[in-house]
């Protein structure tokens, strides 16, 4: 968010609970009293434009490079779609995006497939997964995000007396409204709960793999515990 007129800008860099940690210099701070008129949260002026969508584009595109546009809409892309397709939605060319869709292919990032009436493009299943499973591995809080996961679907246990929702659904029970939707619930949480779990393993393996110790290092393999031997063990 930039005031109108003044060089000091504020970031999008998440803000300490306790307020920022710099502050504007004298230099900085505009001579005059700043206004809620003087504030614009946009890049674009929003006088030039009569439809909201149109505005909203017109911001993205100011705020984003052709790249970043065409790479946020192939990650929330699950079904092939063609270059064109993304183009639109991207606000770039379609030559732009087909070279673009084509490098992402060839990281893995992108899934590809040659039909009669040309390439068909989206987010590659495995990459996405193993994205998520890297972030999860970072949290902080990843065993009780695990404990909760498990506390939820031991409740749905319980309710239906059933080990998982397969079982609900195939058996002579009728299912009310409130039921099924438990069971979409249910079968959310066992999905979950197994990335929650791939997560964890993926964490342990890294941990194990930094204290490996390398040919000639001075260490013993006596010295290489690792750090995941004092987590909890995964159930």
């Amino acid at each position: 968010m930039c005031v109108r007129g003044v060089a000091y800008c504020m970031t999008d860099e998440p803000k300490s609970p306790d307020g920022p940690d710099e502050f504007p210099t004298d230099a900085e701070l505009p001579e005059e009293t700043v206004t809620v008129d003087d504030i614009s949260p946009f890049t674009v002026d929003d006088d030039d434009f009569e439809d909201i969508d149109e505005f909203a584009a017109a911001e993205w595109k100011n705020e984003t490079t052709a790249d970043e546009r065409i790479r946020t809409v192939i990650n929330g892309t699950t079904i092939l779609k063609s270059a064109g397709d993304i183009a639109d939605i991207a606000l770039v060319s379609e030559t732009k995006a087909r070279a673009t869709l084509n490098k992402l292919a060839e990281e893995g990032i992108v899934s590809s497939q040659q039909t009669d009436s040309g390439k068909l493009y989206a987010r590659d299943p495995e990459w996405h997964l193993l994205k998520q499973i890297r972030q999860l591995a970072g949290s902080e809080t990843l065993v009780d995000q695990i404990q909760r996961v498990k506390q939820e679907i031991a409740a749905y246990n319980a309710k239906y007396d059933a080990t998982d929702p397969a079982e609900l659904l195939v058996s002579d029970t009728e299912l009310d409204q409130d039921e099924l939707d438990d069971v979409s619930h249910w079968r959310t949480a066992e999905r979950e709960l197994g990335h929650l779990r791939a997560a964890y393993r993926f964490k342990e393996a890294k941990e194990t793999a930094a204290t490996v110790t390398e040919p000639g290092d001075e260490r013993t393999g006596d010295q290489t515990t690792t750090s995941a031997g004092n987590q909890p063990p995964l159930q």
